[in-house]
């Protein structure tokens, strides 16, 4: 047997002892970590426990936070209704107004002319509470302005609450006879 011969027997003989080690070891590997999967009960209850103290602490922040958002909302609703009719009595040269109720728990808002008696109504979103101090008549709160976009009566606010309670509220206030508007929250609409 030449050198060359006794090199390719000894390579084969190597792959071979190589490949079966190989093949056992990976054996031995899937072996072991079928027995070590899963979770014991206690591993199971820590994570179970530490998820629930995790969302009791979280919970309240986070039903805050989706009220001032919808607070929010509405808010710009409101002031963007009060926007409208000032813009439209200035355009039309007529008396606009804004106008605010609540419905069977639903505050609602319109803005049209003021010698509309039948206006289309919209809906803020149902958890939210509307209160105002502009002038009222039957159950409607409104804000009038005249052709020239200044306010006609009584200047006020609109004040908005969640139906779920909590101190989070957001207000739009017409503040001067020029209709200027500004917005508040919280302690500043009180």
């Amino acid at each position: 047997m030449n050198a060359n011969d006794q090199i390719k027997q000894l390579s084969i003989k190597l792959l071979y002892c190589y490949s079966r080690n190989r093949k056992n070891s990976q054996q031995l590997v899937i072996k072991s970590t079928q027995q070590d999967a899963g979770f014991n009960l206690i591993e199971l209850l820590i994570t179970i426990a530490m998820v629930g103290i995790l969302s009791a602490v979280a919970l309240p922040s986070w039903v805050e936070f989706i009220n001032a958002r919808r607070l929010n909302s509405a808010r710009s609703e409101v002031q963007g209704a009060i926007r409208e009719a000032r813009d439209l009595a200035k355009n039309k040269k007529l008396t606009w107004q804004a106008s605010f109720r609540t419905v069977n728990n639903v505050a609602q808002w319109a803005v049209h002319n003021a010698k509309d008696t039948s206006p289309t109504w919209n809906k803020l979103d149902s958890n939210v509470v509307l209160a105002s101090n502009l002038s009222t008549a039957n159950g409607v709160s409104k804000i009038q302005f005249g052709f020239d976009g200044d306010v006609k009566g009584q200047l006020g606010k609109v004040t908005l609450s969640s139906k779920s309670g909590g101190k989070t509220k957001r207000c739009v206030i017409v503040s001067t006879l020029l209709g200027a508007m500004r917005t508040a929250k919280d302690i500043g609409c009180d």
